[in-house]
């Protein structure tokens, strides 16, 4: 392989020859400079963290706009969850102000709930919700699915299993 069609394996060889075309290929999809350079910058975190070897310049870029990608995404459910969580406490019967501090814990922790919620199966992550957010029972539940109770009964220790092996870093 010729010396300029051979793809450096140091992450700041990378992060020279290809931050600033991240950058720009960021912004053209959220159109803001300084988002765009901050999740091209945790991009080239992630790649530190676990580095990773290329066999050419075009899986070097595919590789950081796949990261890139999944963190605007991230991050774009994080505006999500931060906006929801703004919203009930302006609806909440009582004039609940929680300081700066407990507002990032509760974000953070709805976060973590949601990536929780969103890596279970569709059918287990319904039967959850309905369950521990909206407070129905088994029975209606099992109406609202179109399933037996004894399968609302399956999902929810589906979904508890999901949440104890997540919460404890293991994989299913």
């Amino acid at each position: 392989m010729a010396p300029e069609h051979q793809v450096p394996q140091n992450v700041g060889e990378l992060y020279v020859e290809h931050s600033s075309w991240l950058t720009g290929w960021i912004r053209k999809r959220l159109g803001c400079q300084e988002l765009a350079a901050d999740i091209a910058q945790d991009t080239f975190v992630r790649l530190l963290k676990k580095p990773k070897y290329f066999a050419n310049m075009g899986e070097v870029r595919a590789f950081l706009s796949t990261v890139a990608k999944g963190l605007y995404i991230d991050q774009w459910r994080r505006k999500q969850i931060e906006q929801a969580w703004l919203e009930s406490l302006m609806h909440s019967e009582e004039a609940f102000y929680p300081s700066a501090e407990h507002s990032a814990s509760m974000i953070e922790l709805l976060c973590e709930l949601d990536a929780m919620i969103a890596k279970m199966p569709k059918k287990v992550a319904n039967a959850f919700i309905l369950s521990q957010i909206h407070g129905l029972t088994y029975s209606d539940i099992a109406q609202r699915l179109s399933v037996s109770e004894r399968m609302v009964k399956r999902y929810m220790a589906q979904a508890m299993l999901h949440c104890v092996l997540l919460k404890s870093d293991l994989s299913l």
